[in-house]
């Protein structure tokens, strides 16, 4: 019987923990997750300049809190390399001590933000942003195995060859264990038994031998020192926020279920302040991680969650000679296929392309570039979205239209203006350019009744069109607003 679930399956805490088959399904999903996190953890480590062991605590911390506090199941959070990156300054410039001060503030801001309800933004994110996104993150994984990859002795490869195979190739005949779980134990069996010599996990760096303790920061609290750590802890916290909830969006989609954004972003934050208060260096969800827990593993629940963070602080802190000897040709075949089955292959097919229109297609080859130039996802992502604004300002702007007759009434000629479309900065910084002001009769009608006044812009383009026509003795009749149009423009004409 398969234990792979459905991707619309809707399992509960409480439903796996009754169900053997589902039990063992999360509780395998943790464990490869757990494994696939450690050179994760020791890598981010280096980018922010501190010990392993700060990096992989915060892993620890991060995955356990976020299983309770967090508002998307299966979700796994953990150091991440965008975090990394953003605090390296705090502690290449400042040290430890600055660095975990800078993630406490970070956990708190993002509960802040969570209160104020950014997360309602995603809605503003378009759909060619989130593929874009998806498939950035897929290349930069990829590319995160390269040097894993080179000057290698020859066996890595094959070996990885084989890992990938087995990936692949295993669920066609079973899913009672999960593949990547499988090709990681062969593996790492074949290098003791045959007494192969590759890099392995304990070549990453010193796995820690305790505990984590609490970790109070030694900081003065002056104002100084929230002009030192602010500028990252902001930072930190926006990107971690996006990454996150980037992130709970796609696992929405992968199953087929929906989260609490809200709660997400507090929860991060809550689990930030608790990674800090522990001398982590705290971190974000993690899509790579979380791919292999929902797709690859087909876990549903907070269960494979808190057990990803669990096992995690069991292999390192109590079994950390077993698993330094994990070769990393076994970790880089799962990211590898991780990073394939994360891209959305659809989005780049000849058809696809053909049919989706081109203004579509930049805005998700922009937030890729963007993404992988400056490995950074919160950078490609604003860059996409200002990308999609614009374009769609443009477009909707072209749709604007000016038709002009002239009538006659018992008073004499009018020229009537029929404007039609939606009036914003884009589309009525030229709307005085389509008038004739010369030639038009000493009445002048403009019928606004087919458009819509969106703002100030464009109440400052029609007080300069009625200026210009009472400059040369005519007058300027506007009609046909409605509803805010109308309240707008009575609010602001003639103020501006």
């Amino acid at each position: 019987m398969s234990t792979t679930l459905s991707p619309t399956a809707e399992v509960t805490v409480r439903s796996a923990l009754a169900s053997p088959r589902l039990l063992r399904t999360e509780a395998l999903g943790g464990l490869v997750v757990a494994l696939a996190l450690i050179p994760e953890a020791i890598s981010f480590s280096i980018i922010a300049g501190v010990d392993p062991r700060v990096g992989l605590f915060a892993s620890v911390t991060m995955a356990i809190s976020i299983a309770f506090l967090g508002g998307r199941p299966a979700m796994i959070s953990a150091a991440t390399g965008a975090v990394a990156l953003v605090i390296a300054p705090v502690m290449r410039d400042h040290g430890l001590d600055y660095l975990i001060a800078t993630v406490l503030l970070g956990g708190l801001l993002q509960i802040g933000f969570a209160v104020a309800g950014v997360a309602r933004l995603m809605r503003f994110i378009p759909r060619q942003v989130m593929v874009g996104f998806v498939n950035a993150l897929a290349i930069l994984i990829l590319v995160a195995q390269l040097p894993h990859l080179v000057d290698v002795p020859w066996p890595v490869y094959p070996m990885v060859a084989v890992g990938i195979a087995v990936i692949v190739g295993l669920p066609r005949l079973t899913t009672a264990v999960p593949a990547p779980l499988v090709a990681i134990a062969l593996l790492t069996a074949f290098t003791v038994l045959a007494g192969v010599r590759v890099p392995d996990v304990g070549d990453e760096g010193e796995l820690p031998d305790s505990l984590p303790s609490l970790f109070v920061p030694d900081v003065p609290l002056t104002l100084e020192t929230l002009e030192i750590i602010a500028p990252y802890a902001l930072a930190m916290a926006l990107v971690g926020l996006l990454e996150s909830l980037l992130t709970a969006k796609l696992v929405d989609d992968v199953t087929d279920t929906g989260s609490n954004k809200t709660r997400e972003a507090w929860g991060q934050g809550g689990a930030n302040l608790i990674t800090g208060l522990f001398g982590g260096m705290g971190g974000c969800a993690m899509i790579g991680q979380t791919m292999i827990n929902v797709k690859a593993s087909g876990a549903r629940t907070r269960i494979s969650t808190f057990l990803a963070g669990f096992f995690l602080l069991v292999l390192v802190v109590g079994l950390g000679d077993v698993v330094a000897m994990i070769p990393m040709a076994a970790l880089v075949a799962v990211m590898i296929m991780v990073a394939v089955g994360s891209f959305d292959w659809h989005s780049v097919r000849p058809a696809t392309l053909r049919r989706m229109p081109l203004s579509e297609t930049l805005v998700m080859v922009s937030t890729v570039v963007v993404t992988v130039w400056s490995h950074n996802l919160a950078i490609g992502v604003g860059v996409g979205v200002l990308v999609a604004m614009t374009l769609f300002a443009r477009r909707v702007a072209h749709l604007t239209e000016t038709h002009r007759t002239v009538v006659e009434d018992e008073h004499g000629p009018v020229a009537v203006y029929r404007v039609t479309g939606e009036l914003f900065f884009a589309s009525s910084n030229d709307l005085y350019t389509q008038f004739d002001y010369a030639e038009d009769p000493e009445r002048v009608v403009v019928d606004l009744s087919a458009a819509h006044i969106w703002d100030a812009s464009t109440v400052a383009a029609l007080d300069a069109i009625t200026t210009k026509y009472e400059r040369r003795g005519k007058r300027v009749q506007i009609t046909g607003l409605a509803g805010a149009s109308a309240a707008r423009h009575g609010r602001l004409t003639g103020r501006l």
